[in-house]
């Protein structure tokens, strides 16, 4: 698991990036990954547009006051642990049902702290204390993830992990993934995924665009949805 780093070097990290992006004149939306209130507050300050905390905001107790007060959305990722523990937490009856349970306590402390519904995204946490399989079952089962979660957006980042490798032939190295990540992010998208997480955006979004438009063509089809 990846070590703790100390609040101050953490917003040491984070926060001149996210203003250097600003002061570019980058345009598009920024999300800043932490745990911490305070570094999410410095990035949001800086620039940031999205909180993305993959503790569910559980980590910090401010977190959730915190996203309220500054009207940003907060996305609240599934996971068990921490990154040096989770591993040994991936134990499920049904890890559907189960972390849509969990992840159902951050939503209601969400909304008890003042995050409108509008602002809050869940993520079923890919490959944070799941096995290669329970990822496979919470892509597979989407909807209905989406659906116990009141549905939600729902942000999917399986982009280079692990499972993909155990599953297809790709090479040793994460980037040899990518091809694995576009199939993944397009079934993904028709079961309902509103936000992709990728490193490489273009590939994925013309696989995204290809399922979607095939769906679309299908006898009945109402639309197609897009990323």
């Amino acid at each position: 698991g990846a070590a703790e780093v100390a609040p101050g070097e953490e917003a040491a990290r984070v926060v001149p990036v996210v203003r250097a992006l600003r002061d570019a004149g980058l345009g598009c939306v920024v999300s800043v990954d932490t745990r911490r209130a305070a570094v999410a507050r410095a990035a949001v300050e800086a620039g940031a547009d999205v909180i993305n905390d993959v503790s569910g905001g559980s980590f910090d107790a401010g977190m959730y006051a915190t996203a309220a007060e500054l009207r940003v959305p907060l996305v609240m990722m599934h996971m068990r642990g921490d990154p040096a523990t989770m591993t040994g937490l991936a134990t499920y009856g049904d890890v559907v049902v189960e972390a849509a349970d969990e992840l159902r306590g951050c939503v209601d402390a969400a909304t008890s702290s003042g995050v409108p519904t509008w602002h809050q995204l869940v993520d079923p946490g890919i490959g944070f204390a799941k096995t290669g399989e329970h990822n496979l079952q919470l892509l597979s089962r989407l909807p209905q993830f989406k659906s116990l979660l009141g549905h939600r957006p729902v942000v999917v980042g399986a982009s280079r992990k692990r499972f993909l490798a155990d599953v297809t032939a790709a090479g040793p190295s994460a980037a040899d993934r990518d091809w694995a990540t576009a199939g993944v992010c397009a079934v993904a998208a028709l079961h309902g995924a509103d936000v992709l997480r990728v490193h490489r955006v273009h590939g994925v979004r013309d696989a995204v665009m290809a399922a979607a438009a095939v769906r679309g063509a299908a006898p009945g089809a109402r639309g197609t949805q897009g990323a």
